[in-house]
Parts: structure tokens; C-alpha cells; sequence
């Protein structure tokens, strides 16, 4: 995910100008900071070792047993296994709306450099024996950390709201195919209907600065692989083989031209091969090679432009090479753009004014290239959503970045990707107010 100019230095007239009057009283407030202040050092306990121990997609057994047994301990009703690893938990507290609340769990095949004492030092051993080098490069360590300070939060508070909430841990958001684990295995019909839902995640801009924009926040993502079938052979007789390797290379490039030839140019888009798999030997020519892809749009048109170009492309590129047969295309996870709630965002704003203070929260941030899954649970169930966005950069290094001219210190999916702990007890204190905000007794 990429975010833009949080910073003071970029920020320019996108803050809210004036104060709002807050929908959660002062007094509420100053009991959630209570709160979260006394949590912070089980939550920062947590956050380390979440962090230490990273699991990729449809892996996250220790990391969802972590969230079961902190939620069976605060009370909530806990149901696990939902969409492979999920799991969900609810808590009613008497009449009013029904609030579901998200968190993804799974981290990304990336070898961490942060060195920091509670960086992930080791790889992941999947099922197959295998070991791969994992991290929470992305954040979601912190969100599952958020969820469950807003959960011990929202029980302490329980006088000052009135509803059901439903928190649940999701699986596999960075492959796009958590959200729809989750429905296909009855999410909507298992647990309480939402009336809406919230959700958040980190953004490497200072901590203390949230945005909360109406509209289109990401775009929508497309997950597929393309595979080129050619015939092995000796790497010293390519005559007598056709290279699978050539044709994914030539693909790559030609996948490119798509978008600066196929799309209008005012209609954003991106076309990104994350990964190249063929062959092993340095003297063989494999017989097949596998191309990564992962679409970023806005626009539904724009997207059936990019696929069928694509192959268009990879078709005409295996003709070219006399291929025996055409290259293979697999979609895999998928999620549309994400929109937020003009009306929630109104009714969550005044009250993050009133927590962090006037110009710190974000109303008309532009969208971003950046994409997420969190809306399909909610577009299943046909329910209004709220998604924010949350620094989590010490303002120290994101000083020092803008001064070199950097936008940002790093970036989602780095291995020098950083939470600050500072932004922990921050972004639990920031979800449990808009949670309040949308859950308040009247």
C-alpha cells in the first residue's frame, strides 16, 4: 500500500480547518485514554511478539490463538476456523447498532533488516517443510495489536455504548482471498448482521496524524498468474527447445504497454509482475515458466481492458514462439475499490478531533494505488463502511525523510518497515473512539 503526504510539510489544505463538536463526550474520552493507558504495556507486549512471529496467508494458526484466547478472556463469544484461521468474537452490550470490526493477520515473504530487538530473526516452517523468510512488513501485527486494545477498551467502557460488537481476525488479506474465505464459510449467516463496519491499517506517515476521507480511499487488485509452456532442452541446443524464460521476459515488458498504450491515461492503473518462476539448473531450458501478476484500478472498464490485454499479449507472444500451447491464465484473489461512508466519516471525525486534537485528522486525503480486501466482507452484506488510515512513523524519522527529500522514511512491504511503538496504544486509542463514535448511547 502507498500512502502520500502525511506530513506536516505535504499536509498543505487537507486538514479539517476548524474543530467539530465531538459525539463522544469528554469524559468518555478521558476514560478511554485511561484504558488504553494501562493496557499499553500488554499490548506493546503483544505487538513484539506478533511482530517476532510472523505467518504468511491462511498460515495464521498461532497468531489467530493469540486473538482466541485474549477474547475468550474479556468475555466476547469466540468462534475460530472462520475462512480457515479466522476468528470472530462478539460482544453484546444491550440494545442499538450492530458494529463489525477487522483486523488482517498475515504478514508477507519478506526478510526483515530492521534490526530492532523484536524483529523476526528467523524464517516461517510451512507445512511442507519448507522455510521462507516472513515479516509483518505491512502492519498487520499492529492491527491485530489495535483489535484486541479496542476489545479490552470497548468491555471497560460498556457504560458509555449500547449494541453488539463483532471483532474478527482475518486471514490472507495480502493474496486477496481472506474476505472471501470468510463469506464463502458463512460469515453473514453465523454472527450478528452488521449495520456497519470499521476497519483501519497502518500508513507510514508521523504518528499522531489519522486520515478519515469520504469516497474512494484504494483501488480495487487482481491477483493472477500467467504460465508460458514451451519444450526443455539443453542449454547449449536452444534450437531444439522453445524457452518458456523468452516469452515470460518478453512478457513482462509487453504487459507494460498496456498501460501507457491501452488505458486512458486519466484512468489510473498499474500492471506489476511481483515474481518470475522457471527452471533451476544453469545449463537447462525449463519447460514451463510462471509469471506473478498483481493489477491495481479504479475503474471496472479499465480492468477488463487490463486482463484481456494481457492476453492478448501472453497469446500472441507463445504464437510468435511456436508454442505447443496457449499460456495459462489463473485468477486468484480479487477485491474491488474501497469507498468509504461520507455519513460514518462525518459522525467518526469529530470525535478523533476531539482525541488527537485540531489538525491531526485527514478529511479529504487523495485515494491511493494501495488496495484491500476489508470491503468485501462488507459489500456482501450490502452495509455502509469506514476504513482509516494510521501513522505509525516516528515524526522523528519522518522529519529527517522530508528533509532528504523522501516522502516517506519507508514504505509498506520493505523490509525496513517500522511500526513505532508510540503508534501501539495510538492506533488502539484512535479505533476504540471511532468504534464509540458509531456505538454511543444517544
Amino acid at each position: 500500500m502507498r500512502i502520500a503526504g502525511l506530513g506536516v510539510a505535504l499536509l498543505g489544505g487537507l486538514l479539517l480547518s476548524s474543530p467539530a463538536m465531538a459525539d463522544v463526550s469528554a469524559a468518555t474520552i478521558q476514560r478511554l485514554d485511561a484504558a488504553i493507558a494501562a493496557d499499553a504495556p500488554r499490548l506493546t507486549a503483544i505487538f513484539k511478539d506478533l511482530h517476532q512471529n510472523p505467518e504468511i496467508a491462511f498460515t495464521e494458526t498461532r497468531t489467530a490463538a493469540i486473538v482466541a484466547k485474549e477474547l475468550k478472556a474479556l468475555g466476547f463469544e469466540v468462534t475460530t476456523g472462520v475462512g480457515k484461521t479466522g476468528v470472530v468474537g462478539v460482544l453484546k452490550n444491550g440494545p442499538g447498532k450492530t458494529l463489525w470490526f477487522r483486523a488482517d493477520m498475515d504478514a508477507n515473504a519478506v526478510r526483515e533488516t530492521t534490526g530492532v530487538p523484536w524483529a523476526a530473526t528467523r524464517p516461517q516452517r510451512l507445512a511442507d517443510g519448507t522455510d521462507l523468510w516472513t515479516m509483518h512488513a505491512c502492519g498487520h501485527d499492529a492491527h491485530v495489536t489495535w483489535l484486541l486494545g479496542l476489545a479490552k477498551a470497548m468491555v471497560a467502557l460498556k457504560a458509555d455504548w449500547s449494541g453488539t460488537l463483532v471483532v474478527y481476525a482475518q486471514p490472507a488479506e495480502e493474496v486477496g482471498l481472506g474476505a472471501k474465505a470468510m463469506v464463502d464459510d458463512g460469515i453473514h449467516k453465523r454472527f450478528p448482521k452488521p449495520d456497519f463496519g470499521l476497519g483501519s491499517h497502518t500508513a507510514p506517515g508521523p504518528v499522531g496524524f489519522v486520515s478519515n476521507s469520504p469516497g474512494v480511499r484504494m483501488a480495487g487488485t487482481d491477483q493472477l498468474d500467467v504460465k508460458f509452456t514451451g519444450r526443455g532442452g539443453h542449454g547449449s541446443a536452444p534450437e531444439m527447445a522453445i524457452d518458456p524464460i523468452v516469452m515470460a521476459s518478453q512478457a513482462v515488458l509487453g504487459y507494460q504497454t498496456i498501460i501507457s498504450r491501452s488505458v486512458d491515461p486519466q484512468k489510473p492503473a498499474v500492471i506489476t509482475v511481483g515474481a518470475v518462476e522457471a527452471g533451476r539448473d544453469n545449463n537447462v531450458i525449463p519447460s514451463s515458466a510462471t509469471l506473478k501478476l498483481n493489477l491495481r484500478w479504479f475503474d471496472h472498464g479499465v480492468r477488463d481492458t487490463l486482463i484481456r490485454r494481457i492476453d492478448e499479449v501472453s497469446n500472441g507472444i507463445a504464437e510468435a514462439a511456436g508454442a505447443p500451447a496457449r499460456p495459462e491464465r489463473t485468477m486468484k484473489g480479487s477485491a474491488g475499490p474501497l469507498v468509504n461512508d461520507k455519513a460514518l466519516v462525518e459522525a467518526i471525525n469529530p470525535t478523533l478531533n476531539a482525541l488527537l486534537g485540531e489538525g491531526r485528522v485527514i478529511n479529504n486525503f487523495p485515494s491511493v494505488m494501495g488496495s484491500e480486501d476489508f470491503q468485501e466482507v462488507m459489500n456482501a452484506a450490502g452495509v455502509p463502511y469506514v476504513f482509516l488510515l494510521i501513522g505509525i512513523a516516528s515524526p522523528q524519522s519522518f522529519a529527517e525523510a522530508q528533509k532528504a527529500g523522501r516522502m516517506f522514511p519507508f514504505s509498506n512491504h520493505n523490509p525496513d518497515f517500522l511500526v513505532d511503538l508510540a503508534a501501539i496504544p495510538l492506533g488502539a486509542r484512535v479505533n476504540t473512539a471511532a468504534a464509540l463514535a458509531l456505538l454511543a448511547k444517544d
